[in-house]
């Protein structure tokens, strides 16, 4: 996984469900409150985005 957070400039490429997450090229941590807000924020787009790349290709798939 890799998640681009433009507020931080940073890529997160793998998380523990303990709240854990590793940015590229550095250790393992717990993000504070601020990096989570990031975090999240991020995330929320990218599903926002791959929701409208699913359903325009689902569109295209049945004209």
């Amino acid at each position: 996984m890799k998640l681009y957070v433009e507020t931080m400039d940073a890529v997160l490429v793998d998380f523990d469900p303990d709240g854990q997450v590793q940015l590229e090229g550095e250790d393992w941590s717990r993000p504070s409150v601020q990096e989570r807000r990031a975090i999240l924020h991020a995330a929320e787009q990218q599903i926002d985005l791959l929701r409208d790349l699913v359903l325009a290709l689902e569109a295209d798939a049945e004209d």
